[in-house]
């Protein structure tokens, strides 16, 4: 059979692979299709050709998986938000501790037990933060692209950037990732923006008003943000605005405006100007209270951090007078959770502002045994440093999507502290990673945890222990 590009094939799909992709074969060689289960069998089209395999565009679903079930959204099959609704939650969780079990043993070449994912308790509604986008320009539905009639694809969107675009906006009709509120909002401002002649920011020209509505809810208090972006300070427009949206959501409790009038796409604004209210929103992880503001980062599925971070404190199996770095700590929320039973924890982090955050929260909830420090990694994590600081008993490495600079993980290897914990969320760079670790640490058990329902991705902790 020719599996050159263009050629149309059909298939069964037999597993969930790289970023929730299904994937067959045809004599051998894997097919990856998007928008596809294990159990599918599908017509599709070769649309790239790799030498060890093919992508390929579904085309129709010749015979549904027995699993498949009915999106709740009828975005599912454009938006990039929720990629697996097709994907009942139970084998969501299967296919997750699939994926990390195979990097493990794939990549990382280790026998290590890798336990079944940590479910989320609510599959739907889950964020805490939604960054809607706002544009002149709107993506087509299948049906307006293949109209035989013009489609004027301009006017006033409002929803989240098509996959791959950052210039098209799918304009939401309803959206499941956050609490009823945040869509409702959503549409009212829009609805209210095209009423009162207040234009979307044009990506092109740099022209129009709003580029942007951030909502943020707190998962322990009643604390309920409104962040309007806007190109422009008009005092008295962003005004009318928020004076309306109160009188129509009471459950608002602060509105802000970010004026971001830079090139840049960003929600942060140059500067910020408070409406309504203090200007942040309060909530918890564990024991610990955070003033979040507009701009802050905080975990985005606020429950399943508290489960992140307590399979986290189980695996450092800390005891009292126990010295504690936390690498590439944020926010410094895991090094907080791990100070009430430490002497002393370092958290280490290259952002300044998060820096700044962390400091500020240790502050705010009177945590006097937590230092943070500010440098790359690989620059500040020295013999010097753990002279001054004291040898870690226990370290805490949760680092970016890429993993480990190699000089870190070098530098780990080294060190040899008796207890280590890996957070990932990105399970195949950490199976790289534990790798090399795996020379000089044994590697107990990895314990996955579904931050993100109805996405491919997974967070995912392992425990270390130095070999004897």
């Amino acid at each position: 059979m020719s599996l050159k590009k263009g050629a149309e094939v059909s298939l069964t799909i037999e597993g969930a692979a790289f970023k929730g992709k299904g994937v067959g074969k045809i004599d051998g060689l894997a097919i990856f299709v998007p928008g596809t289960m294990p159990g599918d069998i599908v017509k599709a089209r070769i649309i790239k050709r790799k030498k060890n395999y093919r992508e390929a565009k579904l085309l129709e679903i010749e015979q549904p998986s027995p699993d498949r079930i009915d999106p709740i959204c009828q975005h599912a099959k454009v938006c990039g938000g929720c990629s697996w609704q097709h994907v009942p939650y139970e084998k969501q969780l299967q296919f997750k501790t699939q994926q990390v079990t195979d990097h493990i043993r794939r990549i990382g070449g280790l026998e290590t037990p890798v336990l079944p994912a940590l479910g989320s308790e609510s599959s739907l509604y889950y964020r805490n933060k939604m960054e809607y986008s706002v544009s002149t320009k709107r993506w087509l539905t299948e049906e307006e692209i293949h109209s035989d009639e013009y489609v004027d694809d301009s006017g006033f969107a409002a929803g989240l950037h098509a996959p791959g675009r950052f210039d098209k906006i799918l304009n939401l009709k309803e959206c499941h990732l956050q609490r009823k509120e945040s869509f409702e909002i959503l549409d009212f401002v829009r609805n209210y923006c095209v009423k009162n002649g207040l234009e979307a920011y044009n990506t092109f020209e740099k022209t129009g008003y709003l580029r942007h509505v951030m909502i943020r809810t707190s998962y322990h208090t009643e604390d309920f943000m409104v962040n309007l972006v806007t190109f422009k300070d008009e005092p008295d427009t962003i005004s009318k605005l928020s004076d309306t949206l109160l009188k129509e959501f009471p459950v608002i409790t602060t509105i802000v405006n970010n004026v971001n009038d830079q090139i840049s796409p960003t929600a942060v604004g140059r500067f910020e100007n408070v409406i309504h209210g203090p200007g942040f929103i309060r909530d918890q992880i564990g024991e610990f209270e955070f003033k979040i503001h507009p701009n802050a980062f905080f975990q985005t599925n606020t429950a399943q951090a508290e489960k992140l971070y307590e399979v986290a404190r189980n695996y450092a199996d800390l005891k009292d007078g126990d010295i504690v770095y936390d690498l590439y700590c944020g926010v410094g929320t895991l090094s907080l959770f791990m100070s009430q039973k430490a002497s002393k924890v370092l958290g280490i982090e290259l952002v300044d502002v998060a820096v700044e955050n962390a400091k500020f929260n240790a502050s705010e909830n009177k945590v006097e045994n937590v230092s943070f420090i500010k440098g790359d990694m690989k620059d500040v994590f020295t013999q010097e440093m753990v002279n001054e600081f004291g040898a870690p008993d226990v370290l805490i490495t949760d680092p970016p999507r890429a993993g480990m600079h190699p000089d870190v993980v070098a530098r780990l290897c080294e060190l040899k502290v008796p207890r280590m914990v890996y957070v990932s969320c990105d399970s195949s760079t950490m199976a790289r990673d534990l790798k090399i670790l795996s020379e000089v640490y044994d590697v107990i058990e990895v314990q996955p945890v579904d931050m993100f329902p109805q996405t491919y991705h997974v967070e995912a902790v392992a425990k270390l222990r130095l070999k004897q």
